[in-house]
Formats: C-alpha cells, structure tokens, sequence
C-alpha cells in the first residue's frame, strides 16, 4: 500500500452526440483515450455505434449485415441513455 494519492486524469466532457466512427462530425478523438460506457434504460451496452443524450437514441449495428460501402447497417434505438467513463 502506497500513501501517495491517485493523480486525478483530466478526462474531456463527454458530448451530448458521439460517434465511433472518424468520418462523422460527432467523432472526438479525445474522448477515445479513455474507456467510455453507456447505459441504455439502465443496462450497460457494449456495442453502441452513436449516441445521442438529450435526444434519447443509440445506434447498434443489425447482426453482420453491411451496405454496399463495408459499414454495419445500424438501426436506432430510443430511451434513456447515459454516458459515463469507466
């Protein structure tokens, strides 16, 4: 045990819309630095593409399906979402 405190890790906000993808306007690079969850109506969920809080919508890929482009089709969930560092 060590009585040296944790140094605290300056985090970004998270915004209100993310995206794991780089090409779209909502993709912030520094927030992937860290380890981000999301709680859709209160389970944690692992595969969310995009999220929006105040609009309430996540979007999750649909099985291994993909369009013409090799992106995963998506459909868009709604209910209460909240994002969180782990």
């Amino acid at each position: 045990m060590s009585d040296t405190p944790a140094t605290p890790v300056n985090r970004p906000d998270l915004p209100d819309r993310l995206s794991v993808d780089p090409r779209s306007p909502f993709h912030v690079a520094a927030v992937f630095e860290f380890e981000v969850g999301i709680r859709f109506n209160g389970k944690e969920r692992q595969d969310v593409e995009e999220y929006c809080v105040s609009e309430g919508w996540i979007r999750v890929p649909v099985g291994r399906k993909v369009d013409r482009r090799g992106q995963p089709l998506t459909i868009k969930l709604k209910g209460t979402v909240e994002a969180f560092y782990r």
